[in-house]
């Protein structure tokens, strides 16, 4: 899948050591996406991460650029249990 990162989301990915393999899943195949209330350009996408301890992963896309840009990602405590 064709993405970019922006500068805050790749200092999060290394900082969090999130895998691009998880981020690409939950571009490709996300288990949910919500849209993001203060921003009508940008979604959230969640996958759960089974090899980290089943955590949920949200990735904040904008959408209406393309390809489509990484603006942030992080394990969201507020999802456990709800996918």
């Amino acid at each position: 899948m064709d993405y970019e990162l922006s500068a805050h989301a790749r200092g999060v990915i290394e900082e969090r050591q999130i895998q691009a393999a998880w981020i690409e899943r939950a571009l490709a195949t996300p288990a949910r996406i919500d849209p993001r209330e203060n921003d009508p350009t940008a979604e959230s996408r969640f996958i759960r991460i089974p090899e980290f301890g089943d955590r949920v992963l949200r990735v904040i896309v904008n959408k209406q650029v393309a390809p489509c840009r990484v603006v942030s990602v992080y394990f969201d405590r507020t999802m456990k249990g709800k996918l």
